[in-house]
């Protein structure tokens, strides 16, 4: 997982970054990290980190490369649709000028 530049922004932000070096992570692996990162203590605010993950994935920032069922809830939620995920092109490059953007705002 990438350095910690985007801990405490949006939570879009940060799913990207966790992406961003180009390694495969599976949704409860980045849930898990963003429940901890938010504070996150409700079943609600797990489904929502998971949901965020649905819709960076339909804007094409990151993509889908593998999936499987959590037959026993283990992961994240039993009967939930595991996805590991790893960024595109178009999010990669997305991701580079938040950075670009964030550090500016640092900077002022």
């Amino acid at each position: 997982m990438s350095d910690n530049k985007m801990v405490g922004r949006p939570v879009k932000f940060r799913i990207l970054e966790l992406l961003a070096d180009g390694e495969e992570l599976w949704n409860y692996e980045i849930v898990n990290t963003l429940m901890t990162e938010y504070n996150g203590k409700s079943n609600f605010q797990r489904d929502s980190f998971n949901f965020d993950l649905v819709e960076v994935a339909a804007s094409g920032f990151i993509v889908s490369v593998d999936s499987k069922i959590d037959e026993d809830g283990s992961l994240l939620r039993e009967g939930t649709l595991l996805s590991k995920y790893k960024i595109t092109a178009i999010g990669k490059g997305q991701y580079d000028d938040l950075v670009v953007k964030t550090s500016k705002k640092k900077e002022a």
